[in-house]
């Protein structure tokens, strides 16, 4: 399920994924989104829930280019992480793609992405 928020000048996209047979899971934005990235959140799931360690986040742009910037790569399946906005690109005026692989079958997580 992906939600769309936004409070003042920074804009919340929560995706919460379960993976299919062969460890994916995708979904887009209905919304275009302009400006940096200021934060990277993951939080695997839990117990029999949780992602193959090392799962990979990746969000793309309408260029298929990764606003991550490679930091959303090798994800923990026990601990939640976060990547500030140093590490992060810029979306311009774009719909998001979040594409999860490499989590194992029916797995799930939780992403959020933040922009200012």
């Amino acid at each position: 399920m992906l939600t769309e928020r936004t409070w003042g000048s920074v804009k919340k996209v929560t995706y919460q994924w379960t993976s299919n047979a062969t460890g994916d899971a995708t979904a887009v934005t209905t919304q275009q989104y302009d400006g940096a990235i200021q934060r990277l959140v993951t939080v695997p799931g839990t117990a029999g829930d949780q992602p193959t360690n090392l799962y990979d986040v990746v969000v793309q742009d309408g260029d298929d280019v990764d606003v991550l910037m490679g930091e959303g790569l090798d994800r923990s399946n026990v601990n939640t992480e976060q990547v500030n906005a140093a590490s992060l690109g810029i979306v311009g005026y774009s719909t998001l793609t979040f594409v999860i692989s490499g989590a194992g079958d029916s797995n799930t997580g939780v992403v959020h992405l933040y922009i200012r």
